[in-house]
C-alpha cells in the first residue's frame, strides 16, 4: 500500500498537528527499514518529506529536518534525492559543518569529485577538529606538489585534541597524501601509526574467524548436489578479498545493458542468518550456524535471497553483487543459485595486502590493521577458495586484477562470453559509468583504468617483509 498525500493536505496537517503526522511518518519509515521493505520505506519517506517541506520552525530545525531526509533516502541508496535534501540543509544552515559534510559524501558516490572537496572544504572551515573529513577529501584525487594538504594535515595534527579517533584519520590521510608525492617513508610511519592506534581500539578474535574457515569447509566438503536450488540467473556473485579489483570489475559489467549493479550487499549473509534462527528457534554460536546452514532448504534461500534484493533488482537480466566476504558462502550460493554466476577477483597476495592496510575502513575487515593477523586471515581465505575451486569445479571464473588492467579489452570479452553475454563497447569505458559507487573505490573508479597500483606495494618491501615471510611460510607465492 503506496501512501499519497497532496502538498496542501500536508500542509494544513502540519500546521494541524506537525509532530504526530511527522513522528508517524517517521516511524513507518523506520518499520519498513526494519522489515526490509525498500518499496514501503520509500513510499514513507516521500509522505516524511512533504510533511516536513510544509513544517514551520527556525531554519536550524527545518535545516535537521532535511539532513535527516538526506540520511534516510542515503540508507535507501537513492544518493540523488539525498543529495537534493543534504542541498536544503546546507541552504538553510549554511554554518552547520555536518550538512557540508554529508553532502560531499553523497556528492562523492555520485562522482561529482570536485564540488565533493568543495564541500570537504567547507566542512573543515567550519569544524576543523572534523578528522574525516580530512581523510575523505585526501582520497578524492590523485594529490600533487602544486596542490596538496600536507602541510594543513601536519598542522591539525600536531594541534589536535590527542584523541586516538581524531589522529588516526589523520595519519592515514597523511600517509595517502605523502605516497601520492612519492616520500614513502613518510608515508609508512603515518600509516603504521595509524593502523596499530587503530588495532588497540578493536575487540576482534582471529582465532574465530580462522576456525570459522574449517568448520566451513567441514560442513561442505563436496560439490553443490544435482538439482534443487533456486532456477534464477539474475545474480552475479563478485566475490573475494576486498581491495582486489572487485568494483573495477563490476563497473565494467554494469556498464553493458543486461546487467545492473546492486553494490555490495548484505542480503546473502542476512537471509541465511533468518532461516538459520527459523530452523533452530535461535541465533546459535558461530559453529553450529556452520553446520546448520548446510541443512537448509537451498530452495528456499535461493528465493529469499532474491526477495532480499528487490525492488533494486528485477529490471535487467543479470544484477551484481559485489560484498566481497560472500567467498564465505559460495559453497551455499551453489545449492541455493546454481544458476548464479560466481566471479572470485584475485590480486597479487602482497599487493592485495597492502591495499587493505592502507584503508581506514568505515566498518568490517578488523583483521587488516596488523601485518600478522592480515597474513594469517588471508591464508585462511586461500583455504577455503582452494577448497571452493577443487568441490565446484568450474562454477566460480577467476579474474585476475593485473590481468584486467593490462590485456583490458581482451579481458572484459573473455569475462562476458563466460557470463554469456555478448560484447559491448561500453564496457571498455567503465570510468564513464554514471551509476553510484558507495564503496572504498568511489573516487578511483572514476578515472581510465590505470596500472599504478599493481606494483605500489613495492615502494615498502623492507616494512612488509614480516607479512612476506608469513604469507611464504604459508606456502604462498610472492615472487
Amino acid at each position: 500500500m503506496e501512501f499519497t498525500i497532496s502538498s496542501e493536505d500536508a500542509a494544513a496537517g502540519a500546521r494541524r498537528s506537525p509532530p504526530a503526522a511527522i513522528a508517524a511518518a517517521r516511524g513507518a519509515v523506520h518499520a519498513a527499514l526494519k522489515r526490509r521493505d525498500p518499496v514501503a520505506a520509500a513510499a514513507a519517506l516521500e509522505r516524511l518529506g512533504v510533511l516536513q517541506d510544509a513544517a514551520i520552525g527556525p531554519a536550524r530545525e527545518r535545516a535537521a529536518a532535511q539532513a535527516e531526509l538526506g540520511e534516510l533516502w542515503t540508507l535507501l541508496q537513492d544518493y540523488p534525492a539525498a543529495a537534493r535534501h543534504y542541498t536544503h540543509a546546507v541552504e538553510l544552515a549554511p554554518t552547520e559543518s555536518r550538512h557540508w559534510f554529508n553532502r560531499a559524501a553523497v556528492r562523492r558516490f555520485l562522482g561529482e569529485l570536485e564540488e565533493a572537496e568543495q564541500d570537504y572544504d567547507r566542512a573543515i572551515l567550519l569544524e576543523p577538529r572534523d578528522a574525516q573529513a580530512y581523510l575523505n577529501r585526501s582520497e578524492l584525487r590523485v594529490q600533487s606538489g602544486a596542490r596538496n594538504h600536507v602541510a594543513e594535515l601536519e598542522r591539525a595534527l600536531a594541534v589536535g585534541p590527542g584523541t586516538w579517533d581524531y589522529e588516526v584519520p589523520l595519519r592515514y590521510a597523511l600517509a595517502k597524501e605523502y605516497e601520492d608525492l612519492g616520500e614513502f617513508a613518510a608515508s609508512w610511519r603515518h600509516l603504521s601509526a595509524g593502523a596499530s592506534m587503530r588495532r588497540r581500539h578493536l575487540q576482534y578474535d582471529l582465532a574465530t574467524d580462522l576456525a570459522t574457515v574449517d568448520w566451513i569447509r567441514q560442513a561442505f566438503p563436496s560439490g553443490a548436489s544435482l538439482g534443487g536450488g533456486c532456477a534464477s540467473e539474475e545474480p552475479i556473485f563478485i566475490v573475494g578479498m576486498p581491495r582486489t579489483g572487485s568494483t573495477l570489475v563490476d563497473r565494467i559489467l554494469s556498464s553493458h545493458t543486461d546487467v545492473y549493479s546492486a553494490g555490495e550487499l548484505h542480503a546473502f549473509a542476512a537471509v541465511l542468518m533468518e532461516a538459520v534462527h527459523r530452523r533452530l528457534g535461535r541465533v546459535p554460536p558461530r559453529q553450529q550456524l556452520v553446520a546448520a546452514s548446510a541443512t537448509l532448504d537451498f530452495s528456499a534461500l535461493g528465493e529469499d535471497y532474491l526477495r532480499a534484493t528487490r525492488p533494486r533488482t528485477g529490471h535487467s537480466r543479470h544484477f551484481t553483487d559485489k560484498m566481497p566476504l560472500n567467498y564465505l558462502y559460495c559453497g551455499l550460493i551453489a545449492r541455493a543459485l546454481p544458476r548464479a554466476r560466481i566471479i572470485h577477483v584475485t590480486r597479487h597476495p602482497m599487493a592485495n595486502c597492502h591495499a587493505m592496510y592502507k584503508v581506514l575502513f568505515e566498518r568490517g575487515y578488523p583483521f587488516s590493521y596488523q601485518l600478522g593477523e592480515l597474513a594469517e586471515y588471508y591464508l585462511g581465505y586461500r583455504r577455503l577458495m582452494t577448497h571452493w575451486h577443487a568441490t565446484l569445479p568450474g562454477r566460480i571464473i577467476d579474474v585476475a586484477y593485473e590481468d584486467l588492467v593490462a590485456r583490458s579489452a581482451q579481458e572484459s570479452a573473455r569475462l562476458l562470453r563466460l557470463l554469456g553475454l555478448p560484447w559491448q563497447s561500453a564496457c571498455l569505458e567503465s570510468h564513464k559509468n554514471p551509476a553510484p559507487v558507495a564503496t572504498a573505490s568511489a573516487a578511483q573508479v572514476r578515472r581510465p583504468i590505470y596500472d599504478t597500483a599493481v606494483s605500489a606495494w613495492r615502494h615498502y618491501e623492507r616494512e612488509l617483509e614480516p607479512l612476506a615471510a608469513r604469507l611464504r611460510a604459508g606456502g604462498v607465492s610472492i615472487d
